[in-house]
């Protein structure tokens, strides 16, 4: 089996499963407790915490350990929300986790705002600074597209918060960004940024929310004041300390540059049949989507399965739902969006794997094109 849906999930290391067992059935002990098993294990999330905001080229701030990049994205932006005469911003090519947050905030009655997407896949700059202004509270954008793999300019972003809202915070997420392209949250000048371990082949419902200052957001839950008062219950130590092990085993410019070469040698193959696009949208080397004229995305998902390769239909938070906001927002056609698939490497593929799959791939359009005349 050839997996091309790594943006939907990734293999967990076998190292990490090692980690989890460890600390699930040897080193169980609650980090809360005052045994002196439950400091150690304490201290241990506390390096884990230092390990991540390492990795995140923070020099300041701290990471709360969440249950994954949705709870890190309600938790930034329900964390932000203020009663007063306030305006939120959200870019229309954010993860459901993020969108749908916007549209409750709307249904509450905030004012929310949207800003649309260039044909690139990149937020609208000009758009977004024509609606930023003294009222703006929060600005929330990905970093790396999930569904297209264009990577956004934060940091000019930022640049226009700072003249036209500087009282505004800017929350990234960065699921599709962190530990597989090169960035560090000094130099993006962000307020709160999200990621998720199974994204990186650590284990799945466990993240991260880094914040500068704690006092930037407030609590969503009340409980015991766990990750100081921010996301209460105990935390989940296994599955931290397994995403502290996928951490420590990726080399990030090492493997951006392999999925870089994997990426071209499989469009290489999958271009020499004409009648399958590449929307390739120049950022991320992890993500691209194929459009395959005549024949439906979900059609060749399932042919693709039968013969041993796993493609994607975008978020597979929304995969089950009609349509492709992103794309819609972006300007493709019905028939493109309808007969489009998500495809997306990881670093620990093969060249052979990766020829295999084009070739599967145009071998297997051919046939459904033959079914369906």
């Amino acid at each position: 089996m050839i997996f091309l849906d790594n943006a939907g999930t990734t293999k967990m290391f076998a190292e990490c499963v090692t980690t989890y067992s460890h600390f699930a059935c040897d080193e169980f002990y609650n980090p809360s407790a005052v045994s002196r098993k439950s400091a150690f294990v304490h201290a241990k999330l506390e390096e884990v915490r230092r390990v991540c905001l390492k990795k995140l080229g923070a020099l300041k701030g701290t990471v709360i350990f969440t249950g994954g990049a949705t709870e890190s994205n309600n938790l930034a932006v329900k964390g932000a929300v203020r009663n007063g005469d306030f305006e939120y911003v959200f870019s229309k090519g954010e993860h459901p986790s993020i969108f749908n947050v916007a549209r409750s905030l709307e249904n509450e009655g905030k004012i929310v705002k949207y800003i649309g997407l260039c044909k690139d896949g990149k937020v609208d700059l000009a758009e977004l600074e024509k609606t930023l202004n003294k009222k703006t509270k929060l600005i929330s954008c990905m970093l790396v597209s999930n569904e297209t793999g264009a990577i956004n300019d934060i940091k000019k972003i930022v640049g226009l918060k700072n003249q036209l809202s500087p009282q505004a915070l800017i929350h990234v997420d960065a699921v599709q960004g962190f530990m597989k392209i090169p960035f560090s949250v000094e130099d993006l000048g962000v307020d709160m940024l999200s990621f998720s371990a199974h994204k990186f082949h650590g284990p799945k419902g466990v993240g991260g929310l880094y914040v500068r200052s704690l006092q930037l957001i407030k609590n969503i839950v009340d409980g015991g004041g766990q990750e100081y008062g921010l996301r209460s219950g105990t935390e989940n130590v296994p599955a931290i300390m397994a995403m502290h092990t996928a951490l420590s085993m990726i080399d990030v410019k090492g493997n951006f540059e392999k999925v870089t070469n994997l990426k071209r040698i499989f469009n290489e193959i999958v271009s020499q049949e004409s009648d399958i696009k590449i929307l390739d949208f120049h950022g991320s080397p992890y993500i691209e989507i194929l459009s395959f004229k005549g024949v439906k995305g979900e059609t060749m998902l399932h042919a693709l399965e039968e013969r041993g390769v796993i493609v994607g239909l975008g978020s597979a938070c929304s995969a089950k739902k009609a349509g492709n906001r992103i794309l819609e927002n972006i300007g493709y056609n019905k028939d493109e969006i309808i007969s489009s698939c998500r495809i997306s490497f990881n670093a620990y593929m093969t060249e052979s794997e990766v020829k295999e799959a084009g070739n599967i791939i145009i071998e297997t359009y051919k046939e459904m094109l033959k079914r369906l005349s």
